[in-house]
């Protein structure tokens, strides 16, 4: 996509639109990648750009097909009138399990399976081509008229070069993150530096100095025997013509600028996303099916005072270890304070700490309430009574609690998350870290890094102070939530943006 945001609109050999498309609609065909801090926002965007007019296909796996069609099926139900149907398809295409490892459900993948997973999603190519075309010369579809796929997926390059349409990356992420990523590689940040060692973050403009260790930015798939997919990953957001960005200019106005500067390429920022959903219904939809009934967990946060509660979850990918489990759940219930905890796959710990969270809920009871597997997140963060939240600090996450007008406190684990920790502690001023400064995802040393009760008491205490300084991140984020709505209402930036894109890739 040039920088005036010109789209060019250009067909396949078999790219003829079907008699029962309409080739006044853009048809945008999104192809997430299906880690839920990923997938969650991709779906909330698909249904943005069909709510501004757009047709939206969805691409996912089988094992995902029914949670994104119902997602998709509550959320239109809350929005749609007769007159403005939102019109977005989900489309599963299934993994070649001898490939994959088994299974095509991310969560199952074990770490071993890892690179077999994505060689088997570069596979969904061919069919999904196929299926696309097939729906356009049948009648049922409009053609494609761009491809939004996420940035870790480089083989989508293919597919619209072969469709003849334009490809923009989306990033789940915010502009700030992956400028000081790309600026750390561009300008060799760390060439002759040790590995402990922190380097300022080039290139952010005179009044922002952020330094980074080698383990704060890793880079987008470098850890050993990925290298390569790292590089591909670089080639294709380098041959994007464009960026979607689940962010809002507002918030981040010189890095937003920065990093379309240094791709020298469009960006769109369009979000926040999750902000399609203004329906209780629709907000408990979003993700996988919650492991607690909607109603029971909003009986519970009613019961509680305003900005009382400490929210607590870690996302779909880290998974604590077994003494950690420990400090941390002591740590909530020395800290005094109501809190929801949410802890996944359970069973993974055997009966140690399934005793030991049993005993817990006993000791707290009605103060607590501890969530086995998935749950309501928007929906909890945006209740009254949501003082403050420990997060592993995902971008949706954070991105959800500045919508909801929460402060955070920062546990970061791997990838993305530390510089998103620098984001809200030390950029936005609404963040208060437990101290974790080195992955504890994907090592290959299998070190664990354990933050004591003590830190855990002391983080919740902090955020939820009452004091100056509490208070203070308390006023940053309720400034940030309210400008965040304000991009997504009528003439925000973010609405201005998603129209502009739908209306810059209509059909010709």
């Amino acid at each position: 996509m040039p920088p005036n945001g010109e789209a060019s609109n250009g067909r396949g050999n078999s790219g003829e639109i079907g008699a029962g498309g309409d080739s006044n609609k853009a048809h945008f065909v999104f192809i997430p990648l299906m880690f839920q801090g990923h997938l969650i926002p991709t779906v909330d965007t698909a249904l943005m750009v069909a709510s501004h007019g757009a047709v939206a296909t969805v691409v996912v796996t089988p094992s995902y097909a029914a949670r994104v069609r119902r997602t998709v099926d509550l959320a239109t139900a809350a929005r749609t009138s007769p007159s403005s149907p939102v019109d977005v398809r989900v489309v599963d295409i299934p993994l070649d399990p001898a490939v994959a490892g088994v299974h095509d459900n991310i969560d199952r993948i074990t770490p071993e399976f890892g690179r077999g997973y994505f060689r088997a999603l570069a596979l969904q190519r061919e069919p999904l081509e196929r299926h696309l075309r097939a729906g356009a010369a049948g009648g049922g579809a409009p053609y494609p008229t761009c491809v939004v796929s996420d940035a870790c997926l480089p083989w989508t390059t293919e597919l619209a070069a072969s469709l003849g349409v334009p490809r923009l990356c989306f990033f789940s992420m915010c502009a700030f993150c992956v400028l000081c990523q790309h600026n750390v590689e561009r300008y060799n940040s760390f060439d002759g530096v040790a590995t402990d060692v922190s380097v300022v973050v080039p290139g952010l403009g005179e009044d922002m100095r952020i330094e980074v260790t080698r383990a704060e930015t890793p880079g987008f798939f470098r850890n050993p025997g990925w290298e390569d997919y790292g590089d591909a990953m670089e080639r294709a957001l380098a041959e994007a013509d464009g960026i979607v960005m689940n962010t809002f200019v507002e918030m981040e106005p010189e890095f937003v600028a920065g990093y379309a500067a240094a791709r020298g390429m469009k960006v769109w920022t369009i979000g926040p996303v999750s902000l399609y959903h203004q329906e209780t219904i629709s907000l408990a939809a979003r993700g996988k099916t919650t492991a607690i009934d909607a109603d029971e967990c909003l009986q519970w946060l009613d019961s509680k005072e305003p900005n009382s509660v400490v929210y607590v979850s870690f996302g779909t990918i880290a998974h604590a270890d077994p003494k950690q489990v420990v400090e941390l759940g002591l740590g909530l219930e020395a800290s005094g304070h109501p809190f929801i905890w949410v802890v996944k796959n359970v069973e993974i710990y055997g009966e140690t700490i399934s005793d030991f969270l049993q005993d817990l809920e006993a000791r707290i009871d009605g103060r607590g309430l501890i969530i086995r597997g998935w749950a309501p997140q928007v929906m909890i963060l945006s209740h009254a009574a949501t003082g403050g939240f420990v997060t592993h600090c995902g971008w949706n996450s954070i991105l959800e609690a500045i919508t909801a007008g929460v402060p955070v406190v920062t546990w970061p684990h791997f990838t993305d998350q530390f510089l998103n920790q620098k984001m809200a502690v030390e950029v936005l001023g609404i963040g208060v870290s437990v101290g974790v400064n080195e992955p504890v995802v994907f090592r290959t040393d299998n070190k664990n890094i354990v933050v004591s009760r003590v830190v855990v008491e002391k983080a919740v205490r902090s955020i939820l102070d009452r004091g100056e300084e509490g208070e203070e991140r308390r006023r940053r984020a309720r400034v940030l939530a309210e400008k965040a709505r304000a991009a997504v209402q009528e003439d925000g930036s973010s609405r201005n943006n998603m129209l502009d894109l739908v209306s810059s890739f209509k059909g010709e």
